[in-house]
């Protein structure tokens, strides 16, 4: 799905200046452009070392809506199999699992936007064996003793999991949340990714501070 992808390829500056001509226009392509791409810049910047995803102190609202809005674009960032879905209009569904922290935060981010021509979609669920349906799957850290069990459960399926635990990309997860020095940070498993049929694109890998089981490509 790489259509409707936010374009990450720095503008040049030319010497000189811009001109005054035609320079409102081009200020207002700008500040499109950089609401379109907004977390995912931020995403750069947390990685390199940025300060502008640092938390509230101890602000749990803040934090769940900054991984809603890193969940938003991680699928910009994803393609799946095209079996994957129904047919070419079908939405591209986000689960939960358990008793999800955003409280309404992912269904408000996610409410109104496509990727493609894809409407976006959220299905919450409460038992593992009930997850059905779903191209996005978080997993909240307290279903961690439940980890082994989801992901077996969506084993053989092209189901982005997404995670906040401990180790969570080191226990089969694809996507883990990382939380340092009040930074919101990510590491990626890439080779439980490709068996699940699903392709990262390098971009997204070169945001993560980690990539396990194959390389961050250019």
């Amino acid at each position: 799905m790489r259509e409707g992808r936010a374009d990450l390829t720095p503008t040049r500056r030319v010497a000189g200046g811009a001109r005054k001509d035609g320079s409102r226009s081009r200020l207002g392509g700008v500040l499109a452009r950089l609401w379109r791409i907004g977390f995912v810049l931020l995403a750069a910047r947390a990685c390199l070392g940025g300060s502008h995803l640092t938390m509230a102190q101890g602000n749990a609202s803040s934090e769940y809506q900054v991984k809603a809005a890193f969940l938003y674009h991680f699928a910009q960032f994803v393609d799946w199999p095209e079996e994957t879905f129904k047919d070419a209009s079908s939405p591209l569904t986000y689960c939960t699992l358990g008793e999800h922290p955003f409280h309404g935060v992912l269904d408000a981010i996610l409410n109104g936007k496509a990727i493609g021509a894809r409407s976006l979609r959220v299905l919450h669920f409460k038992q593992p064996q009930d997850v059905r349906g779903c191209q996005v799957l978080f997993i909240g850290a307290e279903e961690k003793k439940f980890l082994p069990a989801i992901l077996a459960g969506v084993k053989g399926n092209s189901v982005l999991t997404v995670g906040e635990s401990e180790h969570f990309v080191q226990d089969g997860g694809m996507i883990g949340f990382l939380l340092e020095e009040n930074k919101i940070r990510f590491e990626i498993n890439l080779e439980a990714a490709e068996h699940a049929k699903l392709k990262v694109s390098s971009r997204l890998l070169a945001l993560a501070k980690t990539v396990i089981g194959g390389h961050r490509g250019t």
